[in-house]
């Protein structure tokens, strides 16, 4: 084993950072239909097992989405979250939201940091979207929020266009940049070459890394943990890698990982059996399936993938066919 390699894997870095995204990626998997009794278990879960950060949903625009249609997670208002999560709330781990450009209005239902129980906000964009991002970022942060923002479906962007990109969020008010493999369709080998690029901004503009991916062929955790291995800050993942489509990194495969002592992968062992198990037996769908290898394979979007699931799909072959005659 390469020296540099196995002395990463034997000690740990003290600035990495582990976010919890399962409320708002797996809400995208049952209509953020949790629980109360699940968000509270899950967060005194991530809580106990040193987890930094929990993404508790989305700040979608009600004037957009229709609130009768989705769960309080999808909107996250202010005193929801505080019904639910008031008295359990630990200076210990920090509360995000993601919001998602042209999806959310920062500016109108966002409180102030001082009278929100918030501490970061996660800003969503294509690289077409960048200067609307940069406008919400700058907004969030004027209210006294950390801010995030994830470039998503970079698999697609052109190299001139990232580099434009990475270079006007650098000179943005933004903390974190995230790389994002959207469709999960990037190799190891791909995502080396882009967090070459990531952190090469990072380091000229002072920002921190982070690494968002999705398990359409097997290589969330993979990814992830080049991510680490290569300097990344920030490494996102999921109970039972619960997420949309194919789902993302898992979080007792990443824990297992890390090697930083503050990380208690016991919590995470008995949420999955409590909590996750029931979703799951209560017939809540996520994960890796052939139609999720195909689409990542193909560097689509999984919406095709997932209809296909809801539709109860098994014709894999022409599936595939069909993707191809839609390239």
């Amino acid at each position: 084993m390469n020296d540099s390699i196995k002395g990463t894997m034997m000690s740990y870095r003290p600035d990495i950072k582990v976010l919890d995204a399962t409320i708002r990626d797996g809400g995208l998997v049952n209509n953020f239909a949790f629980t109360d009794e699940f968000v509270r278990n899950l967060y005194q879960t991530n809580l106990r097992a040193g987890v930094d950060v929990m993404e508790i949903g989305y700040l979608a625009d009600p004037e957009l989405f229709d609130e009768s249609k989705f769960g309080k997670w999808k909107f996250c208002h202010e005193d929801a979250i505080r019904s639910v999560l008031g008295d359990l709330v630990s200076p210990e781990m920090q509360l995000a939201v993601m919001a998602d450009v042209g999806r959310a209005n920062v500016a109108r239902d966002l409180p102030d940091k001082q009278d929100s129980i918030l501490d970061m906000v996660r800003i969503a964009t294509y690289i077409n979207t960048i200067p609307a991002a940069i406008e919400m970022i700058e907004t969030c942060a004027r209210k006294g929020y950390h801010t995030t923002v994830n470039i998503m479906a970079v698999s697609k962007a052109k190299e001139s266009e990232l580099e434009e990109a990475l270079a006007l969020l650098g000179q943005s008010s933004v903390e974190i940049i995230y790389l994002v493999d959207s469709y999960g369709s990037l190799y190891p080998l791909q995502i080396r070459d882009l967090a070459k690029r990531y952190l090469e901004a990072g380091e000229k503009y002072g920002k921190k890394i982070g690494i968002h991916a999705h398990n359409n062929q097997q290589l969330a955790f993979a990814n992830t943990t080049e991510c680490a291995m290569l300097g990344f800050s920030y490494l996102d993942a999921t109970m039972a890698a619960m997420g949309r489509g194919a789902g993302n990194c898992a979080m007792e495969l990443l824990l297992g990982f890390l090697k930083n002592p503050r990380y208690d992968i016991k919590p995470v062992l008995r949420f999955l059996q409590d909590d996750m198990q029931k979703l799951i037996n209560d017939g809540v769908v996520w994960g890796y399936d052939i139609q999720y290898l195909l689409t990542g394979y193909l560097n689509q979007h999984p919406r095709t993938a997932i209809a296909f699931t809801n539709e109860k799909r098994q014709d894999y072959f022409t599936f595939f066919q069909e993707l191809q005659e839609n390239e």
